[in-house]
């Protein structure tokens, strides 16, 4: 087979004029910033996956961030699993807490229920299970000995059915290779309703969004009914506000949002794509080539093969032009957070898993390209 001229990108998001003239309009309408846009994403997402209420957020890092600190989360100690990205390990050190890593499962790579029972402490105040490659963590297991506060980072997760529902708060990502791309972003979803109005307060400083004020949609709106400031109590812009608590600056914007909602429209042709490449790879590929275990979103394809191999085989797609990548190096490998104790499956693991190329910019014959070239590597071994 004759090698491709340009690189076959490991992810990508794929976007079009639909994206554009959603843009457009948010340009054209004034609003920039968050507005009706974010309001018609939070509705439109909560309503898909299932949960009463969402507040979008600047990333799926800032959402677990703010969840900590509306629960008051600090100078404990939080659970989180080895294989993950840098986020799970980071927010709860944002925190003044301890970030206590725990192996995996070998078969998923989530987070392993017997681990994370070995290494609970009693200021253990939080556990965050990821959802990893798109895979329900084992939330109910953990649930049978554990009563404490669990986020359940669904990153990878957007949409496996179910998630965000096992967690006391679902947190979602829309960075740039996500299943739903915004560029970046995030989502935090429960059924909390004084939750979900301490987050929407916290995202913002503590005070109402400009557009809050603009078009009524207030806490306030009862007092601004007899307020000095709106003394015929008609719905519209309020320049006045008191900010009470300690916020910050964690909202999505308009702009962001606009892609998001055209994005939720076209997920689910978008996850057919990335199930149909799943499915070819694990009928198509050599046998040597450990496939994982069915995920839902396909957000990785992390397959294992032998600890020999793994780094030629990077090398050797990469001179056919195919990206691939590792998901992930262990967290506690990283001198910022590494751990006094054993990880006998991720240390294993971990040296095996090859990520390939899987998303909805795809063709069939960019799959081809991928298996042919795998299985011709592994051809010199039989």
């Amino acid at each position: 087979m004759e090698i491709r001229k340009d690189m076959l990108s490991v992810q990508r998001p794929l976007g079009g004029n639909e994206e554009i003239e959603a843009i457009k309009d948010s340009i054209e309408n004034g609003w920039w910033t968050k507005g009706p846009k974010v309001e018609q994403f939070e509705k439109e997402f909560a309503k898909h996956v299932g949960s009463k209420y969402a507040v979008a957020v600047t990333s799926n890092s800032h959402g677990q961030d703010l969840v900590m600190k509306a629960m008051g989360i600090k100078n404990a100690d939080v659970i989180s699993p080895t294989m993950s990205f840098m986020t799970t390990a980071i927010v709860p050190l944002w925190n003044n807490c301890t970030s206590n890593i725990v192996d995996i499962r070998r078969d998923d790579l989530n987070l392993d229920p017997l681990d994370v029972k070995r290494n609970l402490k009693k200021n253990t105040e939080a556990i965050i299970a990821v959802n990893m490659a798109g895979i329900p963590a084992p939330i109910d297991e953990i649930r049978e000995f554990y009563d404490g506060f669990i986020i359940e980072d669904c990153a990878h997760s957007c949409y496996t059915p179910g998630a965000g529902s096992k967690g006391d708060v679902g947190v979602w990502s829309f960075q740039a290779v996500k299943t739903l791309p915004t560029g970046d972003g995030g989502m935090i979803t429960t059924n909390d309703y004084d939750l979900y109005k301490k987050l929407q307060s916290l995202s913002w400083f503590g005070i109402e969004s400009t557009y809050s004020r603009v078009s009524g949609n207030t806490h306030l709106k009862k007092d601004l009914a007899t307020s000095s400031k709106n003394p015929e109590g008609k719905p519209g812009y309020t320049w006045d506000y008191d900010v009470t608590e300690l916020g910050y600056k964690y909202y999505m914007i308009d702009l962001l949002a606009a892609i998001g909602l055209v994005q939720l429209k076209k997920l689910d042709r978008h996850l057919e794509i990335r199930r149909s490449i799943q499915k070819r790879y694990n009928n198509e590929l050599n046998d040597i080539v450990g496939k994982p275990m069915w995920s839902d979103t396909v957000q990785y394809y992390c397959a294992r093969v032998p600890e020999k191999h793994r780094d030629l085989l990077i090398e050797y797609l990469k001179s056919k032009n195919i990206h691939t990548s590792v998901h992930y190096k262990p967290l506690h490998l990283h001198e910022i957070v590494k751990q006094q104790r054993e990880y006998p499956i991720a240390d294993t693991e971990w040296k095996k898993l090859i990520s390939l190329p899987v998303h909805p910019a795809m063709t069939d014959e960019d799959t081809d390209y991928v298996i042919y070239w795998i299985n011709k590597y592994f051809e010199k071994l039989i």
